[in-house]
């Protein structure tokens, strides 16, 4: 196959100056001898909002590039102003990296792949038969939607707001058989009864401190994930390892999230070392 000479990709969001995924897809592409370059449009600095995405995406068209990584609060307000959805952006949507070809913008989401990927590299064999999940915000579709595509059974979504968990399985209960995906109010039941718990809320990052759940509630028996990176050792992660618990930080959702968003620009699948290698040098 011929290959293009370059890339052209940028990243859209809101205050993205300390971002790891430019440094990460130039690391992998320099490794994989290939000519990348990746722009950071940090619509804080430029003093937009997202009344200023169709103008944004003109500008790319026109300037050439190949692709596009979105990210809060753009994730679905790009929804419809592309050309074309994949599958997935269509099931979860929200859209997190747009390819341009020939002017035609195809919006993907690749963030249920990076949690599912992660998942499945650090938790080999772990209980599936009943996970409780927190949080059905921006990233809370697409960690349910990996953990229903990883082969949950039950899959009890807990959020805040009740009217957002049931948007989430409202949106999935067509995709999965009936009566696997529910909306849970009582805390301490879901947890006694599962196999495993997911954090999908901010709580736990350094501006958003302690846990989504009491931690008198964990016990060894479980697994737990993050899907947070600041800090990679949430609260929750401390003490569930100091239970002995198995758990799997938001590190790896960070990364495969980003080579499966270079492959769909590039065609090239990246060495994932490289994405680790430089994401860990940039403190994490």
């Amino acid at each position: 196959m011929h290959r293009k000479p370059g890339f052209l990709v940028g990243l859209i969001g809101s205050g993205i100056s300390a971002s790891r995924t430019p440094p990460m897809h130039e690391a992998a592409a320099d490794a994989a001898g290939i000519r990348y370059l990746y722009k950071k449009i940090d619509l804080t600095e430029l003093n937009l909002g997202v009344e200023a995405l169709p103008e944004l995406l003109t500008a790319a068209r026109r300037m050439g590039f190949d692709g596009l990584n979105v990210t809060h609060p753009c994730k679905q307000a790009i929804l419809p102003l592309l050309d074309e959805l994949s599958p997935d952006a269509e099931a979860l949507g929200a859209v997190n990296t747009v390819v341009v070809r020939n002017g035609r913008m195809t919006g993907h989401n690749t963030d249920w792949f990076g949690f599912a990927e992660n998942f499945r590299r650090n938790m080999q064999g772990a209980p599936l038969g009943r996970v409780v999940q927190f949080g059905a915000g921006g990233a809370g579709a697409a960690v349910a939607f990996a953990l229903m595509k990883l082969g949950v059974q039950e899959l009890t979504i807990i959020d805040v707001d009740l009217a957002k968990a049931q948007s989430v399985v409202d949106g999935l209960s067509s995709r999965f058989v009936e009566g696997r995906l529910r909306v849970g109010q009582d805390v301490a039941a879901a947890v006694a009864a599962a196999d495993g718990i997911v954090n999908a809320t901010p709580i736990g990052m350094d501006k958003y401190p302690g846990t989504p759940l009491p931690l008198a509630m964990l016990c060894s028996g479980l697994w737990v994930a993050e899907i947070i990176y600041f800090p990679l050792e949430t609260a929750l992660l401390r003490a569930a390892r100091a239970l002995g618990c198995r758990t799997v930080d938001g590190g790896g959702m960070a990364i495969f999230q980003g080579t499966e968003a270079f492959r769909l620009f590039t065609g090239v699948s990246p060495d994932p070392d490289v994405f680790f290698a430089t994401f860990a040098s940039l403190g994490g």
